[in-house]
């Protein structure tokens, strides 16, 4: 399943998916009562798996989990 859904987003990105969501689902039932709260599935989704096919698309990762810093002394002249 990682290799379908490789994680690209750090959590926070994650909560923030997550919460307008939820927030443009609402819309279905609360407020104006559009249809096009739907679209809340799309972040909502992609905030629950930690995948974003876009950030795979354009080689974006938020996430830190697999990156590794690499610290090089200075060197000396």
């Amino acid at each position: 399943m990682s290799a379908l859904f490789p994680r690209n987003e750090h959590t926070a990105d994650r909560v923030i998916r997550v919460l307008a969501g939820i927030a443009l689902l609402s819309l279905v039932w609360i407020g104006p009562q559009t249809p096009w709260g739907w679209v809340g599935l799309v972040p909502l989704v992609t905030g629950l798996v930690g995948s974003c096919p876009i950030y795979r698309i354009f080689g974006i990762s938020t996430c830190t989990i697999g990156k590794r810093t690499t610290h090089q002394s200075p060197t000396k002249p």
